[in-house]
């Protein structure tokens, strides 16, 4: 019985040699086929996309060509064109917490507004009505309490009271530090009851 085994681990070894030496073959031939096809581009993208260039807008090898009145001028010379956008500048943003209510003037409803305020001054004019917070939400108040209800349904009524509370915060702000910054106020929520 013995010698019967014998011959069956040895098949069975050279059945995995067989395979490893065919895998091994099978990967050279396809790393070598890879290396033909695609290893051997001698190319970055970078110069490709300066031979496009090239293709594109042909021009002379050496970089200047003669103008009509025989000067030199140089190809392919950068030049930057003036930008027609105004200087634009940082837009900064403060939420009051919490929502403020008020009754509408000669109604039973009333009105609930939260409240943002933005500038494009320094922060200095956030921490300013941060600090007077009590004194702006009074004004705030204030202002709401002279709107009816026909006064504050609709888009322009929004914009016009939005408005308002603008001049009522700057107001309040100038007569506390001297000068209001507030450049917009903006109805974060709006609810009519």
């Amino acid at each position: 019985m013995v010698d019967e085994d014998e011959p069956k681990k040895k098949s069975g070894i050279l059945k995995i040699l067989i395979f490893v030496f065919a895998g091994v073959a099978v990967l050279g031939v396809g790393l070598g086929a890879g290396y033909l096809l695609f290893g051997a581009q001698p190319n970055s993208p970078e110069q490709l996309a300066a031979e496009l260039i090239e293709r594109n807008n042909p021009a002379p090898a050496q970089g200047e060509e003669p103008s009509e009145d025989g000067e030199e001028k140089a190809v392919n010379e950068k030049v930057s064109k003036e930008s027609t956008k105004d200087e634009v500048f940082q837009t900064l943003y403060f939420e009051i917490p919490g929502t403020l209510t008020t009754n509408l003037k000669n109604s039973r409803r009333f009105l609930q507004v939260g409240i943002g305020i933005s500038t494009q001054y320094d922060d200095q004019i956030l921490r300013n009505v941060e600090a007077h917070l009590p004194a702006v939400k009074a004004a705030i108040l204030a202002t709401l309490s002279d709107y009816g209800e026909e006064d504050v349904v609709g888009r322009e009524a929004r914009k016009t009271l939005a408005d308002d509370l603008k001049a009522a915060i700057n107001e309040e702000m100038m007569r506390l530090e001297g000068f209001g910054g507030v450049e917009g106020v903006h109805l974060t929520s709006y609810v009519m009851q």
